[in-house]
Parts: C-alpha cells; sequence; structure tokens
C-alpha cells in the first residue's frame, strides 16, 4: 500500500474555520484527519504541502517511522503549526490502518478499557451576558444529561482583575451553581489570563464554592515554574497543557509537577501517536489525562478511540452545541446517554469527510475573542446539538 495524495479542505465554522485532512493510497483506502488550529489556518495549509513531497509514495501503515521522519526531517521541531500538520497526518495514518485491518482504532491500541466516557459540556454558554443568563443556559445543558460544565467568566480581563470584575465573575460562577446543584462538577477556564498574583487571588476565592473540578490555563502556558506556584498555593486542582505539543514539554510540566490534569490536544500535539505517550507519562505520576477537545468532528472521534483505551482518561470535553451545519461536514455519529459518550466501533476512526458541502462554507477570516469580552459569542443564535442524546 502506498499513498497517493494528500488532500486538505478548510471549512468555516463560526468560532474557527475546521482544518481536514484526507491521505489517499493505492488500494482505496483513504484516512482522515483534523488539525482545527484556530487563527493559524493559511499557515497549516503551508505545513501540510511542505509534508506531501514526505508522504508520497510512503507505505502509511508504517506510522511510527513516518511520524519520526516529519518531525526529523523537518528540522525545525515543535510548535502549533508544525505539530499541529503531524498531528492530523498522524490521525488519518492510524485511520488507513484501522480500515484496512476492518478493526476501530482502539483495537489497534490494545482494546477498550470502557465503552464510554463522562463528557463535560463546553459552548453551552453561548450569547450568555449576566448571572441569569449563565444559570438559565446551565440549567438546559444539565437537562441534556452532561454531569460537568465548563465556561471562562473572567470577561476581557488580562493579567490583572478589578475587584469589579472579580466579583462580577464569582456572581456568574455562583449563578451556576445554585443552579445546577452541588451534584454538578464546574470546570473554570482561565484561557492563560492572569499573572500569578491575580490567579493565586481567583483560586482561593474558587476555594469557596462547591464541587470545583478544575482550574484550567490559570496563567500563561510557557513557564511550568509560574504554574507550580499557583498550584502550591490554592487547593483547587489544576489543568493545563492544551497549548503544549510534544511529549518533551509535558514531560517537564510533569517533573515539574504543576498541574493535576494534563490537556493535550489530538489536533495540536502530535496527533493519536504522541498523545498515547504522554498519557502513559501521566499514568505513572497518577496524573489525571483529561485531553482538550473543543474541535471538529474529526478530532473530537479521534479523542474518542483514546477515551477508548486509556485507564487515566477520567472525562472528555464536548461542545454542547455547533453550527447547525456540523452534521452535513462528515459521517458523525454521537451519542450522549446518562452525560456519557459512547464509543463508537466502526473500523478506523469510523468518519468520512462530506467535502462535496464544503464549498458551501468556505474560509472566513476569524479572530480571537478570550480577551475581546466577547467570548461567550462562541457560537452563532441558530446553534444546536449534533449528537443523539439518550436517558436511561
Amino acid at each position: 500500500m502506498k499513498i497517493t495524495a494528500v488532500k486538505t479542505f478548510t471549512v468555516f465554522a463560526f468560532r474557527t474555520n475546521f482544518f481536514f485532512v484526507r491521505i489517499e493510497t493505492d488500494e482505496g483506502i483513504s484516512g482522515v484527519g483534523e488539525a482545527t488550529l484556530e487563527h493559524k489556518e493559511n499557515s497549516l495549509a503551508g505545513a501540510l504541502k511542505d509534508l506531501e513531497n514526505h508522504l508520497l509514495g510512503r507505505d502509511p501503515r508504517r506510522i511510527e517511522l513516518i511520524w519520526h521522519d516529519l518531525v526529523r526531517d523537518g528540522y525545525w521541531r515543535g510548535g502549533p503549526v508544525l505539530m499541529s500538520a503531524v498531528a492530523c497526518v498522524d490521525q488519518a495514518l492510524w485511520d488507513i490502518k484501522g480500515k484496512a485491518l476492518g478493526v476501530p482504532v482502539y483495537e489497534l491500541l490494545g482494546g477498550r478499557f470502557r465503552d464510554r466516557i463522562p463528557a463535560y459540556a463546553n459552548g453551552w454558554f453561548a450569547g450568555a451576558r449576566t448571572p441569569e443568563d449563565f444559570a438559565g443556559k446551565a440549567r438546559k445543558t444539565v437537562e441534556m444529561g452532561f454531569r460537568a460544565l465548563k465556561f471562562d467568566p473572567f470577561g476581557s480581563a488580562y493579567m490583572d482583575i478589578s475587584h469589579k470584575e472579580l466579583t462580577y465573575s464569582l456572581a456568574k460562577l455562583q449563578a451556576v451553581r445554585d443552579a445546577v446543584g452541588p451534584d454538578v462538577d464546574l470546570m473554570v477556564e482561565g484561557h492563560g489570563r492572569f499573572n500569578v498574583p491575580t490567579a493565586v487571588t481567583i483560586g482561593q476565592e474558587l476555594e469557596g464554592l462547591e464541587n470545583i473540578r478544575w482550574f484550567e490555563e490559570p496563567i500563561p502556558p510557557d513557564e511550568p515554574s509560574a504554574l507550580l506556584e499557583v498550584k502550591r498555593r490554592v487547593r483547587v486542582p489544576i489543568a493545563a497543557g492544551e497549548r503544549l505539543y510534544t511529549r518533551r514539554s509535558f514531560f517537564h510540566l510533569l517533573e515539574t509537577g504543576a498541574a493535576d490534569y494534563l490537556q493535550p490536544d489530538v489536533s495540536h500535539a502530535g496527533g493519536i501517536s504522541e498523545l498515547r505517550k504522554i498519557a502513559a507519562m501521566a499514568e505513572a505520576r497518577y496524573v489525571s489525562f483529561s485531553p482538550h477537545n473543543p474541535s471538529g468532528p474529526v478530532a473530537c472521534v479521534a479523542t474518542l478511540q483514546l477515551a477508548a483505551v486509556l485507564p487515566n482518561f477520567p472525562t472528555l470535553e464536548l461542545m454542547a452545541v455547533d453550527v447547525a451545519y456540523r452534521r452535513d461536514l462528515t459521517t458523525e455519529d454521537l451519542t450522549l446517554e446518562d452525560g456519557c459518550l459512547l464509543i463508537p466501533d466502526r473500523p478506523g476512526l469510523g468518519i468520512e469527510l462530506k467535502d462535496e458541502s464544503f464549498g458551501e462554507h468556505p474560509y472566513k477570516q476569524v479572530f480571537l475573542r478570550h480577551y475581546r469580552g466577547t467570548l461567550t459569542d462562541i457560537r452563532p443564535p441558530d446553534s444546536v446539538p449534533y449528537f443523539e442524546v439518550k436517558k436511561s
């Protein structure tokens, strides 16, 4: 079997542009991957073009060798663009191998450890502004079956936060807690906003709220020792890692002991192959592994393959709603049952692109909203769930 073509697709999806790849072979088997990298889609397309000649003519089943060669022969290592390019290729190669053997990718990774994975909701707060808005949307999301919710209540704050802004942010959190009760986990998203003293102040305030699962990315992602200082001074668990891209970065984070939950993204941190290795390092230190998963349909099913096999994978991020046409883009078929996503059992990743529909949603430039006070404009008003909801 030989690789004959590497095709890329960029599809507008409101918050970002989905970036997909399809790798084709001379035996008619193709594999798909995703490297949705917000605000860097054109750079990513160039990186895939650079990799194409390294892939054409290769046997796609030799995944470890190809991964090694792409990283080694790229010379410049790491970074979001290069590692995202490798990540989507890696996903597609696992997809090809699973299809060739007629089994889901998880069978190639050791078989299922579990049949379903608890999911926590992100994006459920689209359009919310006031504490009352957040409370109402939280109730509706829990009614879908979710038992955990994540959101960033911090408006446009960056590095520092005023007393007024902090009080209002905490009011949103308290309103959600009052709305959903004490048994629903809350994850507080920081988006790398704060300096150490501000993150410590916020973290200590979070200690007074019931059942905060974690404080995510409280400071920028660059310095594990600074994150450790936050962790030392607050009692709320710390989650981090969505903007780290290699096993070596996670090795340093683990050695520092600065995070309780590791959050690499299958779209950015080298794909399924690299995440499996990062998870093993975390498991050796009894650290939980909860990948970042806010992107598109291919990244989600790739992450589910890892959720199936990793013992230290406690919960999966899932966007509660998405653009109304998401189901038109792929054959994605997800089921949320009693707050858990079922693990698909189709061969490979179990998904195909419907690229004939992509022309209806061409690339549009999207700018970061995190620090401009418009973060809750994460989805359009007509957003809908894109998965089947079942309750036993």
